[in-house]
């Protein structure tokens, strides 16, 4: 797939985006993939994913009157991704003035009138010759990094997925294939040491960890200083908040991430309620843009930093991490989110990374093009992630628990699923287990009412089924409840007493954990409410009870 160069059509009326993507196949699905999106906001999202796979975009095909995003602003943000691609505005006759003007807007190669029927005389000579400039033209871009490796090798999965996570672009070669077996030769390494990452300035390392491969690409990790005013832990929602509103108040803030930005809302394919964004924006559009925020005001951020143990040493904050260096703080703010819990499925741990996948797996995405996919769980990620899929998937199974997804889906989702055909929901349904050789090949399903199992082919599992906090590293420096989630505010005192070994004259903060300075923002805390808007609070709110506490 990733061999044939995109033809991507942007409409947002059903039929009218469906019949030109017939006709695209019709005459040029053999050298081309044929993408369509209907809506503008849509098309980028899918633009993005392609990029960070390597894939080459050719022609841009968009239409001019589009609600939210029309098809001129559409091919401006595009041609940030692909430059080279050509660009072509589909518009009505009362739109040719618009069209024009975009000639110098956004350098439009042509533009089309509806309707272009006969395609074969007002559409495919256009394409064809804007398929030939392309072909022509000097497509040269800057180096990107380079992943070798096995389709089924779990660490080869999980490097591309840290890549993607962290808005790096890669390119992904199979270690039998030619170019792959070239770069092989090259690094002077063999099949039996990969996945091998080589740099775009040609470095390389064989199966390296996260932290040799952030100091690789080019990631920081290491902190500019030994103290600051505030160290967040977490770089989802709930730290980025945080580092955004302490960053930009003059505090001098560090923000360690243990993989990548965004956490699970980085993964979400689409989030359609947060204030704001009628259209909808993705996990990692959204925590992108956060991150660019935060580091605008001046905060540092690490990556593959994993914070190992909490410490008070006077009236510093002293976090470890898990290579032993350290770093201290003022006041340091937990916002370490929650990790989706695995499925207890005989068989399925060994098809990790390898068929099975917990949370969105946005590097497996374009491979699932044709395929029966499955996903298990029934709140809002898994519905968004069943939206997303079923543009790719042949068709999308959602497997349930429960008896209704009205509980613990959002309406708005319900809506969307119930009108998409590729989309099959299995009500009372798990899977009791899973074989195969080197990947997932086969699942059995369990029907809860009956009983009754039935085996299906299957090679992609993606699960969403709730959620563990990742605290395990506090254990003995913050108070936490029976589940793991951090306690704060007034769920520390008991009785209208304080807390064990509390030494201020005060109560803690809304935010405060059983350390004074030390607070909690974001899906760890306990009784937090787990949606972005609210994670994002929690992290501005925690700045604020941090200016009061330094100011004590």
């Amino acid at each position: 797939m990733a061999d044939r160069p995109a033809i991507v059509t942007v409409d947002d009326d059903p039929g009218v985006s469906r019949a030109i993507a017939r006709d695209l196949r019709r005459r040029y699905a053999d050298d081309h993939r044929i993408v369509r999106a209907e809506s503008g906001p849509q098309a980028l999202e899918a633009l993005r994913e392609m990029r960070l796979r390597g894939e080459e975009v050719a022609v841009l095909l968009a239409d001019q009157r589009m609600p939210g995003m029309q098809g001129t602003e559409f091919l401006e943000q595009a041609m940030d991704l692909y430059p080279h691609a050509r660009r072509v505005l589909l518009t009505a006759y009362a739109d040719t003035e618009a069209a024009i003007q975009a000639i110098n807007v956004v350098d439009l190669d042509h533009y089309l009138l509806k309707p272009w029927n006969p395609p074969e005389e007002k559409l495919y000579p256009v394409l064809d010759a804007q398929l030939a400039h392309w072909r022509a033209g000097d497509r040269t871009e800057a180096a990107v990094p380079r992943v070798v490796g096995h389709r089924w090798s779990v660490r080869s999965y999980e490097i591309r997925d840290f890549l993607a996570r962290n808005q790096l672009p890669y390119r992904w070669h199979l270690a039998d294939e030619p170019e792959g077996a070239a770069l092989l030769r090259a690094a002077g390494t063999g099949a039996d040491r990969l996945p091998l990452v080589v740099a775009a300035d040609g470095a390389s390392v064989c199966a390296p960890t996260d932290a040799q491969l952030a100091d690789l690409v080019g990631l920081t990790t290491v902190p500019a200083a030994d103290f600051y005013d505030l160290v967040v832990i977490g770089a989802g929602p709930a730290g980025l908040g945080a580092a955004v509103y302490a960053a930009s108040e003059g505090l001098r803030t560090v923000l360690v991430e243990r993989q990548a930005t965004g956490g699970q809302a980085g993964q979400s394919s689409r989030i359609e309620n947060y204030l704001g964004f009628p259209d909808g924006v993705s996990g990692g559009q959204l925590t992108e843009r956060a991150r660019r925020q935060a580091v605008k005001f001046g905060s540092e951020l690490l990556v593959a930093s994993e914070a190992a143990a909490l410490e008070a040493c006077g009236a510093a904050r002293v976090v470890r991490f898990a290579d032993g260096r350290e770093v201290s703080a003022h006041t340091v703010v937990l916002a370490t989110g929650v990790s989706y819990r695995r499925l207890d499925v005989p068989g399925l741990d060994r098809f990790t990374g390898r068929g099975v996948f917990y949370g969105a797996g946005l590097t497996e995405v374009g491979n699932c093009s044709g395929e029966e996919v499955y996903i298990v769980g029934g709140a809002n990620s898994a519905g968004q992630a069943a939206v997303h899929l079923s543009r790719y998937a042949k068709r999308v199974h959602l497997l349930v628990r429960g008896a209704s997804l009205a509980d613990g889906m959002s309406h708005y989702l319900i809506e969307q699923i119930a009108a998409i055909d590729a989309i099959e929901v299995h009500l009372r349904t798990r899977i009791a287990a899973a074989d195969g050789g080197d990947h997932l090949e086969r699942l059995t399903l369990c029907d809860g009412a009956t009983g009754e199992r039935t085996e299906v082919d299957a090679q992609y599992v993606f699960v969403f089924i709730g959620a563990h906090p990742r605290t395990e590293w506090l254990d003995g420096a913050v108070r936490r409840d029976g589940h793991g989630f951090v306690l704060a505010g007034a769920d520390l005192l008991a009785d209208g007493r304080r807390p064990g070994g509390w030494a201020p004259d005060r109560d803690p903060y809304h935010l405060e954990t059983s350390v004074p300075g030390v607070f909690v923002a974001g899906d760890a805390r306990a009784g937090s409410v787990k949606r972005v808007a609210a994670a994002v609070g929690d992290g501005a709110a925690a700045v604020a009870l941090i200016q009061r506490y330094l100011t004590d």
